[in-house]
């Protein structure tokens, strides 16, 4: 038997990423990937696993290269930059030049069959995980005064994750980096604003 081609799994992980994220997972096929890569079936599959594991794989190596900025956001000094740091950076993402339009996380799942079922209850789950940082962030925002003591943060980590999950479709769609800008602006605009709190009042206006 001839010995399988040699790759560096790394560089044919990220192009793997780059044909999930334009494609979808539904949308890619092991065909697909042979004739990017140019690795045969059988080193892909002794490499990385199924196609499945391929996807997840993939889906974790774009969010080491390409979702830094969550974590990064979570660090800003004020519930609201929190928010504007998450927004403007994650729409550089979904419309950057040189890459796929969208998030590969919703591009990946929007709609998969019966069989790909693992594939969208763990994205589901990634984005929920997400959610809940944000979460966290404005629960502590609220102790020290900085979010408003009648709103829920749960409800408005729901609302900034939707808001940006919509903005992948959008991307994905042909939306503009200043369409989707203006979005963000909006969101901005009608931040709550603790009663009595110039200095806030004065950044959300």
């Amino acid at each position: 038997m001839g010995r399988h081609r040699e790759f560096d799994p790394e560089v044919v992980l990220g192009a793997v990423m780059d044909l999930f994220w334009e494609r979808g997972y539904e949308g890619t096929s092991m065909a697909d990937i042979v004739s990017v890569t140019g690795v045969a079936a059988p080193g892909l599959y002794a490499a990385f696993g199924n196609k499945q594991a391929l996807f997840l794989k993939a889906v974790t190596l774009y969010e080491e290269r390409r979702l830094h900025f969550m974590q990064e956001a979570l660090l800003q000094p004020t519930a609201r930059a929190v928010v504007d740091y998450l927004l403007k950076n994650n729409i550089r993402l979904l419309v950057e030049d040189n890459s796929p339009a969208g998030c590969l996380g919703i591009n990946g799942a929007l709609a998969v069959s019966a069989g790909s079922e693992p594939v969208r209850n763990a994205l589901v789950q990634r984005r929920l995980a997400s959610e809940r940082e944000l979460c966290i962030r404005l629960e502590l925002a609220k102790r020290h005064g900085d979010f408003p003591d009648e709103l829920v943060p749960e409800d408005y980590a729901r609302y900034i994750m939707t808001l940006i999950q919509g903005m992948a479709v959008q991307a994905k769609s042909g939306a503009t980096f200043a369409q989707l800008n203006r979005l963000a602006d909006i969101a901005l605009r009608v931040w709550p604003v603790s009663p009595g709190d110039d200095t806030l009042h004065a950044q959300v206006h």
